[in-house]
């Protein structure tokens, strides 16, 4: 497993950069002691959620029957329409609606619910991680996924907290640019896990001899 590889694919489709606008909207009437606490809450919470995902998403699966072929295909096809909405810079449907945005403005806390989950580590995200972590073949290897979930929630912390210098730099503009590459480079990461389920459900895609 390239751990590298693992945090970087973790990083585009949590994607804190680009959450920033609807962060900043959903806090612009609230106490800066009130915004600090939300952002330490939802880093924690994107932490936990990774690293739970790679300790038991594999078990999960495994208990409901689930080959791990198919989840890599279903995974990357989400993950896929993930990188979609972020090549048209908006907000993947899989990750919040417009009722849930709406909703959200009228919560007093916001932290976990829609900023953690679903808006930065939504079903793609989830799916990212437990694929990833069926590719582990020694136990340190969890331990990987387990420093990329925390270093995720750092950066998440980081971006949440220069969110407004980096709205103010970057503007609308600048970070729909960011979005879309970052969209471009998942969805090559979403082909690459269907192709290794396909060909594992379907030797033939192998070629001749298994090449």
């Amino acid at each position: 497993m390239d751990a590298l590889k693992t945090l970087i694919s973790l990083l585009v489709i949590v994607n804190p950069i680009g959450a920033i606008p609807l962060f900043v909207s959903l806090t612009a009437n609230h106490d800066p002691r009130d915004t600090k606490r939300t952002i330490r809450i939802a880093a924690m919470a994107v932490a936990m959620v990774l690293i739970v995902s790679a300790l038991v998403g594999d078990w999960l699966i495994r208990f409901f029957g689930i080959s791990i072929a198919s989840f890599q295909v279903g995974g990357g096809i989400l993950v896929l329409l993930v990188a979609i909405s972020m090549l048209n810079a908006q907000v993947a449907p899989s990750k919040t609606t417009q009722q849930e945005q709406v909703e959200a403005e009228h919560k007093p806390n916001i932290a976990v619910v829609p900023l953690a989950i679903p808006l930065l580590t939504g079903p793609g995200a989830m799916s990212t991680v437990i694929i990833h972590a069926q590719k582990a073949t020694h136990w340190y290897e969890y331990l990987y996924l387990v420093a990329d979930g925390l270093l995720i929630g750092l950066i998440t912390w980081g971006a949440l907290n220069l969110a407004a210098p980096i709205a103010r730099i970057l503007g609308q503009t600048g970070i729909n640019i960011a979005t879309r590459l970052m969209g471009l480079l998942l969805a090559a990461i979403a082909v690459e896990f269907m192709t290794d389920g396909l060909t594992q459900l379907i030797p033939a895609l192998r070629g001749p001899a298994g090449v």
